[in-house]
């Protein structure tokens, strides 16, 4: 008798466990990060990645980071963007330099799931360095500054990550305050 009472106990939590809608893992420039939707379906509500977002248009890089993945994005902030000298963004986002733009862009996207936990691990493997290969074709390096993860360019610039272990659907975002910059 009291097997049978836990077994619908079970069953009733099951399906109100099931009834509840899907909770997000992380908020993100004021919105809800699900891990059910991919990186574009996400980043587009956060408002503190318009910039990012626009640059993915102009790229043409919508599909490719809505596929199956999987992507780890280093998604630098519009805070990031606005650092730059002034007229770069602008200067990026003409049609006549779409190359230069996908070129940045995919140089924050490393092929595979690298969650903090995974790049803790291979930096402390590294000897305090994971050597991280780019979608562009470059190298990105992690490094530990205290608890948190540091990634830095092959020009010498660091990014902080911010906000680490975004989940996507294909992949995850590590939110940074600096735009990395390609050789």
């Amino acid at each position: 008798m009291k097997m049978r009472k836990l077994s619908t106990l079970a069953s009733a939590l099951l399906i109100a466990c099931a009834a509840v809608p899907a909770i997000a893992e992380v908020m993100v420039g004021g919105a809800a990060m699900y891990p059910s939707k991919d990186i574009i379906d996400n980043a587009v509500n956060s408002k503190d990645h318009t910039t990012l977002v626009a640059a993915v248009k102009a790229a043409g890089l919508v599909d490719t980071l809505k596929g199956a993945g999987p992507f780890t994005v280093f998604a630098p902030t519009n805070t990031a963007f606005g650092a730059l000298p002034a007229g770069t963004v602008d200067t990026l986002l003409k049609p006549g330099n779409k190359g230069m733009l996908t070129q940045v862009l995919t140089y924050h996207v490393v092929p595979g799931k690298f969650d903090a936990a995974l790049l803790k691990a291979q930096i402390m493997a590294g000897g305090g360095k994971a050597m991280l290969k780019t979608a562009a074709g470059g190298m990105l390096t992690a490094s530990m500054s205290g608890n948190g993860i540091v990634i830095t360019d092959s020009k010498g610039g660091m990014a902080k990550v911010g906000i680490a272990d975004v989940i996507q659907s294909n992949g995850v975002i590590h939110v940074v305050d600096k735009v990395l910059l390609p050789g």
